[in-house]
């Protein structure tokens, strides 16, 4: 019997993507239902060859529901999410609400795909945050080779990540520059066309931003708690896919070539490392796809065990979408849920 999945913010990029993914992965839904707030109610989303009619959440009932993917935001998560639990539908919760709470699992499956279990506290499962995912996607195998103790990550992240106004902000301002028109910021806090803003999400007491402060927490929450971590968060002017430049110091010695090796044969990853002109991936490249792209893996002379790489991935998808889906995928095949009986 087939699962009933809903889709809560089914209008916004993430949702859409989400849409896009249970088709494509054949995903064991008898019905899916898309939701968001009053005012998109009876826009019409795209899920494989249907066309789907946007219901309103705030009057949908959730009892006959086995899986609610929720893309609406921190403060739709944290008023609906509990609620929708309360139901019975497992929530896979995209936004930020429920990432540090000790009684939600935070899942990567690559990673940590054990802890999922964890989800019946609340009936919440928390996503993480999109340039965290990529990151640790790589950094697990490593880490389990080498024992990782300190990252220093430099983010390179596409508009996309700050939903569809930001990607329409990007063209329109682009458009701007070459017909010579002002150029409005409303989105970011500085012009994003052909420029780079080392600024994502609010300041802290500490200096760093809060999009820098989620990495690093949760990136010990995922992987290890020991692990040291400091980020430089950067919007760049590209629509989909994040970048990241990593360096990594670890307790035991371990080469280029053998972390090449580990992450070819690692869950999620693709390594392309050839040392010429375009041996490498791009943020255009990894974009529509599913994998971490790993390039440019070298050593680091100038600490002990110290390894450095790039790290590409389309952020809409392992970022947010896919990872949520393979999530809901953990809790079918390990037999952690089963579908509802619904009424004839």
């Amino acid at each position: 019997m087939g699962y009933k999945v809903a889709v809560v913010g089914a209008t916004g990029n993430v949702g859409r993507e989400m849409l896009n993914i249970l088709d494509e992965r054949k995903f064991p839904a008898d019905e899916v239902v898309v939701l968001a707030s009053r005012r998109s109610v009876g826009v019409e989303v795209s899920y494989g060859d249907r066309t789907l009619k946007v219901k309103a959440l705030e009057h949908y009932d959730f009892s006959d529901v086995d899986i609610c993917l929720m893309s609406a935001g921190g403060a739709v998560s944290k008023e609906w999410s509990p609620r929708i639990g309360a139901a019975g539908a497992v929530v896979i919760d995209n936004s930020s609400a429920w990432r540090m709470d000790p009684d939600v699992p935070l899942i990567v499956p690559e990673v940590n795909a054990d802890a999922a279990a964890g989800f019946t506290k609340k009936n919440i499962i928390a996503n993480p945050n999109c340039s965290t995912a990529q990151l640790v996607v790589a950094l697990k195998p490593l880490h389990d080779k080498a024992t990782i103790t300190r990252v220093v990550v430099a983010t390179y992240q596409s508009v996309s990540g700050a939903g569809k106004d930001a990607m329409d902000e990007l063209f329109s301002q682009t458009k701007a520059v070459y017909t010579n028109d002002e150029l409005i910021n409303k989105k970011f806090p500085k012009r994003i066309a052909f420029n780079i803003i080392p600024q994502i999400d609010v300041f802290m007491e500490d200096g760093y931003t809060k999009e820098e402060w989620k990495m690093m927490a949760e990136t010990k929450k995922i992987l290890d708690p020991k692990i040291k971590l400091t980020a430089t968060c950067v919007r760049v002017p590209v629509f989909v896919s994040h970048s990241e430049a990593v360096n990594v110091e670890f307790a035991n010695p371990i080469t280029a070539d053998e972390a090449r090796n580990i992450l070819r044969n690692a869950p999620g990853c693709l390594v392309i490392d050839k040392h010429e002109p375009g041996g490498y991936v791009t943020p255009y490249e990894a974009a529509g796809e599913d994998a971490t792209y790993i390039s440019r893996i070298r050593e680091d002379a100038t600490v002990e065990n110290g390894l450095s790489f790039w790290c590409v991935s389309d952020n809409l998808r392992k970022g947010a979408a896919l990872n949520a889906i393979q999530i809901a995928e953990v809790l079918i095949n390990r037999k952690l849920i089963t579908a509802k009986k619904k009424a004839a």
